[in-house]
């Protein structure tokens, strides 16, 4: 099997890298490697590496500073997905791309499938919609990964800002009333592998999330109970819940982000498991 990974630095990149294979053929791109806005850039990797499977992990994920930066969201989310979908339709190769809970508006707190009309709330929601609907129409071999609050030992993210903060204060104020479903990176890249691998590959949009529903600050609190088992400094952390409304951000968000995984659990050969918070938690106060 011959992969070709873009966003290979980021959370779920960095987390494919450790778990593929070993006789699998990796080339493994960032943005400094490969510009997927770039048609004639990514046509050329493409024709060269000549992957099996093409995987999408890049893309422009900063979601308040999305709403002044709209070109450029856009451009990576939406115009570098096209460019990935083409390249792949022209050699054969299937195209597998990650995609957001944030395409919904979450208003009706409703579990999420698959087949429920899209309302994204901001600009980084529309710019991956946009991805979606692109790739799908230019490469029917395309199969979209929807999914939710990515966290990891890499990158940057929820968990370790949390841990940080917890350092740095004794309490804390964390929105309350946004519900949403935790996914560790490693559970989402082994999803991905799993797919990649199938012989009679899934096609379509698929949405995969961690299987227990909070809100940012049960997440929170949940974290410093974790990291207060390890490290004593942390038991004296305070949650302070309080409404979206109190905390300033350019983007909204949707309420409730429940995503349904049944499908692509249903598809794998053999579905998987949630990785308990406390083994990345482990790793990142080792």
């Amino acid at each position: 099997m011959r992969i070709l990974l873009t966003g290979s630095k980021g959370q779920v990149g960095s987390c494919l890298r450790d778990r593929l294979p070993e006789n699998w053929e990796l080339i493994a791109s960032d943005s400094q490697t490969l510009n997927i806005t770039d048609a004639h850039n990514v046509h050329n990797m493409v024709k060269t590496f000549e992957p099996d499977v093409i995987i999408n992990a890049a893309g422009y994920t900063k979601v308040d500073a999305a709403e002044t930066d709209k070109a450029k969201a856009f451009a990576v989310n939406a115009t570098g997905t096209l460019n990935l979908a083409q390249a792949a339709r022209a050699i054969g190769a299937r195209l597998i791309h990650l995609s957001t809970e944030q395409v919904f508006d979450g208003h009706h707190h409703v579990i999420l499938t698959e087949n429920m009309a899209p309302n994204p709330l901001n600009v980084y929601g529309n710019s991956k919609l946009a991805g979606e609907l692109l790739a799908l129409n230019a490469h029917v071999d395309t199969a979209v990964i929807r999914t939710s609050w990515v966290y990891s030992e890499h990158g940057h993210n929820f968990v370790k800002i949390m841990l940080q903060k917890g350092l740095e204060t004794s309490t804390i104020r964390v929105v309350d009333d946004q519900i949403g479903c935790p996914t560790y990176a490693g559970d989402l890249a082994e999803a991905i592998i799993r797919l990649a691998a199938l012989t009679n590959p899934a096609r379509g949009i698929m949405h995969f999330a961690g299987s227990q529903q909070m809100s940012w600050a049960d997440f929170a609190q949940r974290i410093f109970a974790e990291a207060a088992e390890i490290d004593e400094r942390y038991k004296q952390v305070k949650v302070e819940r309080i409404a979206t409304a109190d905390y300033q951000s350019a983007a909204t968000r949707p309420e409730f982000g429940i995503l349904d995984s049944r499908t692509i659990q249903n598809i794998l050969p053999e579905p998987v498991a949630d990785t308990p918070l406390a083994h990345i938690i482990a790793k990142l106060l080792a």
